[in-house]
């Protein structure tokens, strides 16, 4: 048991859901509620002058994308578990937010004991999840089972202008290509992801890390 309450902040633009948290953490002893912010900006100055051990951050915010954010907190005060409360359930973005140095993933739908539970792990210094998080984090995508497609260098060069938004027309004249042979290209990248569209080509393209 701590002897000293751990320091926590709270980032979330809804004002509904920091005084929802607030309420279910304030009479957990272990833990002593620092701050609250409905903006990155905000908490990034607080943590320039304050010692934060767990910050529960949302990861769609005004100001910030929570997966880079993450990153900054990390810059900046390694020793802050980072742990994302999120209604977001891709496989990928729990992925990205680990690798840039979260220490959990929880999803919005999490009971109180389980959040308080999943913040005592963090701090025992365990990578945590909530059950929703865990069955995601156990269930590999389409994409991932497939593994990723072998491409040549042209087609890797056409995937990132297609990401990029370019038109058949600008890449044709950007890799001094004809028109023709640009869509031969693009509908091929299509077929070895296997997709129906390009939406969908470079979602998938993403997820497998090739943009």
């Amino acid at each position: 048991m701590l002897i000293n309450p751990a320091t926590l902040a709270i980032v979330d633009d809804h004002p509904i859901v920091l005084e929802g948290l607030q309420k279910l953490l304030t009479n957990v002893k272990s833990i002593q509620i620092t701050g609250c912010f409905t903006s990155g900006l905000a908490f990034m100055s607080f943590l320039k002058e304050n010692k934060v051990d767990v910050l529960l951050l949302d990861i769609t915010l005004p100001d910030a994308n929570g997966i880079e954010l993450c990153r900054e907190v990390k810059a900046l005060s390694p020793d802050t578990h980072v742990l994302a409360l999120s209604n977001h359930s891709e496989r990928s973005m729990i992925l990205q937010m680990i690798q840039n140095g979260a220490t959990g993933y929880l999803l919005k739908n999490i009971s109180s004991e389980e959040l308080v539970a999943c913040i005592q792990e963090a701090l025992s210094g365990m990578i945590t999840f909530s059950k929703g998080a865990k069955e995601i984090m156990a269930r590999p995508s389409i994409s991932e089972l497939k593994g990723i497609p072998q491409l040549t260098k042209r087609e890797k060069e056409i995937l990132h202008l297609i990401a990029d938004g370019k038109t058949t027309p600008d890449i044709a004249q950007q890799l001094n290509l004809s028109p023709l042979t640009v869509e031969t290209h693009r509908k091929n990248l299509i077929q070895k992801f296997q997709v129906r569209n390009v939406a969908a080509l470079i979602k998938i393209a993403s997820q497998q890390g090739l943009l």
